[in-house]
Protein backbone atom coordinates (compact mmCIF):
# COMPACT_ATOMS: atom_id res chain seq x y z
CA UNK A 1 0.00 0.00 0.00
CA UNK A 2 1.35 3.66 -0.61
CA UNK A 3 -0.35 6.97 0.76
CA UNK A 4 -0.70 9.72 -1.93
CA UNK A 5 -1.48 13.63 -0.91
CA UNK A 6 -3.68 14.31 -3.41
CA UNK A 7 -5.26 18.10 -5.02
CA UNK A 8 -8.07 18.63 -6.89
CA UNK A 9 -9.08 20.67 -9.15
CA UNK A 10 -10.90 23.44 -6.50
CA UNK A 11 -7.24 23.03 -4.21
CA UNK A 12 -8.71 20.75 -1.22
CA UNK A 13 -5.92 18.43 -0.68
CA UNK A 14 -6.38 15.34 0.89
CA UNK A 15 -4.50 12.09 1.53
CA UNK A 16 -5.78 8.45 0.21
CA UNK A 17 -4.01 5.06 0.22
CA UNK A 18 -3.58 2.72 -2.95
CA UNK A 19 -2.40 -0.79 -3.84
CA UNK A 20 0.08 0.57 -6.30
CA UNK A 21 1.12 3.98 -8.12
CA UNK A 22 0.03 2.19 -11.13
CA UNK A 23 -3.54 1.49 -8.94
CA UNK A 24 -3.95 5.59 -8.18
CA UNK A 25 -3.78 5.89 -12.39
CA UNK A 26 -6.20 3.87 -13.26
CA UNK A 27 -8.62 4.86 -10.61
CA UNK A 28 -8.40 8.25 -11.54
CA UNK A 29 -8.60 7.25 -15.08
CA UNK A 30 -11.73 5.97 -14.63
CA UNK A 31 -13.00 9.04 -12.06
CA UNK A 32 -13.29 6.68 -8.96
CA UNK A 33 -11.14 8.67 -7.20
CA UNK A 34 -12.49 11.85 -5.81
CA UNK A 35 -12.67 14.46 -3.10
CA UNK A 36 -13.99 14.00 0.35
CA UNK A 37 -14.85 17.70 0.09
CA UNK A 38 -16.40 18.58 -2.68
CA UNK A 39 -16.53 15.07 -4.53
CA UNK A 40 -14.72 16.23 -7.65
CA UNK A 41 -13.31 13.92 -9.47
CA UNK A 42 -10.46 15.83 -11.32
CA UNK A 43 -7.92 15.14 -8.97
CA UNK A 44 -3.52 14.81 -9.09
CA UNK A 45 -1.43 14.00 -6.67
CA UNK A 46 0.11 17.00 -4.42
CA UNK A 47 3.64 17.84 -3.21
CA UNK A 48 4.27 15.34 -0.30
CA UNK A 49 6.95 15.94 2.42
CA UNK A 50 8.99 13.40 2.82
CA UNK A 51 8.43 10.89 6.16
CA UNK A 52 11.71 10.91 7.93
CA UNK A 53 11.86 8.65 11.31
CA UNK A 54 13.40 10.36 14.31
CA UNK A 55 16.86 9.32 15.33
CA UNK A 56 16.62 6.66 18.11
CA UNK A 57 18.31 8.40 21.07
CA UNK A 58 16.43 11.74 20.65
CA UNK A 59 14.22 12.63 23.94
CA UNK A 60 10.60 13.09 23.33
CA UNK A 61 9.16 16.81 23.21
CA UNK A 62 6.57 15.85 25.16
CA UNK A 63 7.22 15.22 29.16
CA UNK A 64 4.75 13.91 31.69
CA UNK A 65 4.15 17.01 33.34
CA UNK A 66 2.78 18.66 29.64
CA UNK A 67 0.94 15.31 29.28
CA UNK A 68 -0.79 15.70 32.92
CA UNK A 69 -1.01 19.56 32.61
CA UNK A 70 -3.23 18.71 29.52
CA UNK A 71 -4.86 15.99 30.80
CA UNK A 72 -6.33 18.00 33.64
CA UNK A 73 -7.08 20.75 31.30
CA UNK A 74 -9.12 18.56 29.69
CA UNK A 75 -11.13 17.10 32.57
CA UNK A 76 -11.98 20.61 33.75
CA UNK A 77 -13.59 21.36 30.22
CA UNK A 78 -15.65 18.45 30.23
CA UNK A 79 -16.32 19.01 33.70
CA UNK A 80 -17.57 22.75 32.90
CA UNK A 81 -19.46 21.40 29.53
CA UNK A 82 -21.12 18.57 32.01
CA UNK A 83 -23.01 21.65 33.89
CA UNK A 84 -26.48 22.18 33.64
CA UNK A 85 -26.42 18.77 32.06
CA UNK A 86 -28.63 15.97 33.16
CA UNK A 87 -27.61 12.07 33.92
CA UNK A 88 -29.65 10.07 31.99
CA UNK A 89 -28.22 7.39 32.56
CA UNK A 90 -28.10 4.07 29.93
CA UNK A 91 -31.24 5.81 28.41
CA UNK A 92 -29.45 8.22 26.80
CA UNK A 93 -29.97 6.85 23.16
CA UNK A 94 -33.35 6.64 23.40
CA UNK A 95 -33.62 10.16 25.13
CA UNK A 96 -31.10 11.56 22.13
CA UNK A 97 -33.17 9.94 19.95
CA UNK A 98 -36.41 11.19 21.00
CA UNK A 99 -35.19 14.64 21.04
CA UNK A 100 -33.79 14.78 17.57
CA UNK A 101 -37.27 13.55 16.56
CA UNK A 102 -39.30 16.27 18.34
CA UNK A 103 -40.61 13.69 20.86
CA UNK A 104 -39.14 15.34 23.72
CA UNK A 105 -37.99 18.43 24.82
CA UNK A 106 -34.58 19.56 23.83
CA UNK A 107 -32.17 20.00 26.92
CA UNK A 108 -28.42 19.13 27.85
CA UNK A 109 -27.87 15.22 28.55
CA UNK A 110 -25.35 12.99 29.06
CA UNK A 111 -25.39 9.08 30.00
CA UNK A 112 -24.11 6.11 28.91
CA UNK A 113 -24.89 3.72 25.51
CA UNK A 114 -22.71 0.96 23.60
CA UNK A 115 -20.91 2.20 20.94
CA UNK A 116 -22.98 -0.10 18.61
CA UNK A 117 -25.62 2.56 19.82
CA UNK A 118 -23.83 5.60 19.27
CA UNK A 119 -23.00 4.75 16.00
CA UNK A 120 -26.53 4.16 15.22
CA UNK A 121 -27.45 7.81 16.49
CA UNK A 122 -24.39 9.33 14.53
CA UNK A 123 -25.51 7.20 11.15
CA UNK A 124 -29.62 8.74 11.76
CA UNK A 125 -28.21 12.62 12.30
CA UNK A 126 -28.39 12.22 16.37
CA UNK A 127 -25.70 14.94 17.82
CA UNK A 128 -23.97 12.87 19.88
CA UNK A 129 -20.21 13.09 20.88
CA UNK A 130 -18.67 11.26 22.71
CA UNK A 131 -16.74 12.50 26.08
CA UNK A 132 -12.67 12.21 26.84
CA UNK A 133 -13.47 10.94 30.60
CA UNK A 134 -15.68 8.39 31.97
CA UNK A 135 -18.92 9.99 33.46
CA UNK A 136 -20.18 8.41 36.68
CA UNK A 137 -23.35 8.56 37.55
CA UNK A 138 -23.81 10.98 40.43
CA UNK A 139 -24.69 8.63 43.27
CA UNK A 140 -21.41 7.45 42.54
CA UNK A 141 -19.45 10.85 42.37
CA UNK A 142 -18.42 12.73 45.40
Amino acid sequence: MIVFDLRCAQGHVFEAWFASSSAFEDQREHSLVQCPICADTVVEKAVMAPNVAAKANTRPSVTPEVVKAAMKALATAQQQALEGSRWVGRGFASQARAMHVGDQAQEPIHGQTTLEEAKALADEGVPVAPLPFPVLPPERTN
